[in-house]
């Protein structure tokens, strides 16, 4: 078993360490938990082409907000915070007010996430034209699309540690 804990988000937003049961049982399976990290590090990377990581990291805080997960949409929160992003921006979009943005490429971004994570059959084939409409490449849209699906995941894993951790601890 490798040791993933110093540098693995859900463990550190979920609160694990080694002395719980709810972590042994999610390391029985380091493989998985090494593969969920490096996702994050790949769709956040600062050097990934195409979507900015403040879009990016924009978008998560939308999903975040909207599945909702308080301890995930912090994370992304204090992420933007760290990159400088403008608070009034972080507020718009963690209130879903985006569609007061000016800017028409974000606006669209998180148009698509709003109805990916809410109505996702609504996120059909018109949806996805609008964000090359919007300046989008398709690169972009897949990014955009693996980061909701990423995001998506990441909540749920979250949600189920933290019941686990808490059945634990009253036992």
């Amino acid at each position: 078993m490798t040791n993933t804990q110093q540098t693995d988000t859900i463990d550190r937003l979920v609160g694990l360490s080694a002395t719980l049961n709810t972590y042994s049982v999610r390391h029985q399976r380091d493989k998985v938990v090494a593969a969920t990290q490096k996702s994050e590090e790949g769709l956040f990377d600062p050097t990934l082409p195409g979507l900015t990581l403040a879009e990016r990291l924009l978008v998560a805080l939308l999903a975040c907000t909207l599945t909702p997960s308080v301890t995930c949409a912090a994370e992304y929160r204090n992420r933007l915070l760290a990159l400088g992003t403008d608070h009034a921006l972080i507020d718009t979009v963690s209130t879903g007010a985006f569609n007061q943005l000016t800017d028409a490429r974000l606006r669209s971004i998180l148009t698509f996430t709003h109805t990916l994570i809410t109505d996702p059959v609504k996120a059909d084939k018109a949806a996805l034209q609008a964000l090359p409409k919007a300046g989008l490449t398709t690169p972009e849209v897949v990014t955009l699309a693996q980061l909701i699906a990423f995001v998506s995941y990441q909540v749920r894993v979250v949600a189920g540690l933290k019941a686990m951790k808490l059945l634990e601890q009253q036992a």
